[in-house]
């Protein structure tokens, strides 16, 4: 018999789309779940775990570039952050946990270095606010790399929904990184091309599927 197309909406490892989307959401609300543990435990130390953050251009900095993004200067910052991690995080998660882990330490890490190279001196960075842009990136051009419509569309809607968060890139404010959110964002774009979809293989010419 010829090769055949089914209904059944599977992925290629056998899980249904169901269970997909549920292990997406279980693991960025664990994720977010986290942060919120984690800023308790700072609020109940005294702020404890904010030399966790990143000073620029210090060796020793170095170690703090994956802490920085998971910690914050308080509830409000957090706060911030949490909607929208939560949303972003989900959409690009349900591509494939893998794929979803590599595109976050990706960004992690082209954020957190590019703070350390260009912040300010005698400043200290934290948060998530550079996984935010990144994944914003991501999105926003994940469809147009992979060649795939639906994703493109996806992409869209996070810019009609989450395009204003692009002016954070500007410096504007002396507070807000915005060298975090602009190496965030672009650690995003530059995990779209990494860790693109591989072209689907061409059968020959000659195939027939009934």
């Amino acid at each position: 018999m010829g090769d055949y197309w089914t209904t059944d909406r599977t992925t290629s490892n056998g899980t249904t789309g169901g269970a997909r989307a549920l292990t997406a959401g279980l693991l960025v609300a664990g994720w977010v779940a986290l942060l919120w543990i984690l800023e308790g435990i700072d609020t109940a130390t005294g702020n404890a775990l904010d030399t966790y953050g990143i000073s620029p251009r210090e060796t020793a900095e170095l170690r703090d570039v994956v802490p920085a993004a998971f910690l914050h200067s308080g509830w409000e910052h957090l706060a911030s952050n949490t909607v929208p991690l939560l949303v972003l995080g989900f959409i690009a998660a349900l591509a494939g946990l893998r794929r979803f882990a590599a595109v976050v330490v990706t960004i992690i890490l082209v954020s957190g270095l590019g703070v350390w190279l260009t912040a300010p001196s005698d400043t200290v960075t934290l948060g998530a606010s550079g996984v935010v842009f990144g994944l914003l990136g991501y999105l926003l051009v994940r469809g147009f790399v992979d060649r795939r419509p639906w994703d493109v569309l996806i992409g869209v809607g996070v810019a009609v929904v989450y395009g204003s968060l692009l002016w954070g890139v500007l410096p504007t404010d002396s507070g807000v990184s915005w060298q975090g959110h602009l190496f965030g964002l672009a650690g995003g774009v530059a995990a779209a091309f990494l860790f693109r979809r591989p072209s689907a293989r061409r059968g020959p010419d000659n195939l027939v599927t009934v």
